[in-house]
């Protein structure tokens, strides 16, 4: 099981994914060249939402369908230290799905 984090640092803002640095996924969409960021709607916090799920799911193409309710409804709530497991975003994927959870408007 991944486990996926963010904390903002001295150094500025930075993803994990199991300790090493979660690849912002440029070659698949680049919303941003301004990195990651977090509890807001936006490009950084998209870039973001899309990095975790193509980690996650290893499909580009599912990543880039989810990535707006997932930006939404996950990525803007988070605090400024965050984390997640695979069974976490596997239930937020389904709770997307499923309506039980609805994006921040």
């Amino acid at each position: 099981m991944k486990k996926f984090s963010g904390d903002r640092t001295i150094d500025g803002v930075k993803a994990w994914v199991d300790d090493r640095p979660l690849d912002q996924r440029l070659d698949i969409v680049s919303y941003t060249a301004n990195g990651f960021e977090w509890s807001y709607e936006g490009p950084e916090p998209r870039q973001l939402a899309l990095a975790i799920l193509a980690e996650h799911l290893g499909d580009a193409a599912a990543a880039k369908a989810l990535v707006e309710p997932f930006m939404k409804g996950i990525v803007a709530n988070f605090d400024n230290e965050w984390e997640m497991t695979s069974a976490d975003i596997d239930a937020a994927i389904s709770a997307l799905r499923g309506g039980t959870l609805r994006a921040a408007s």
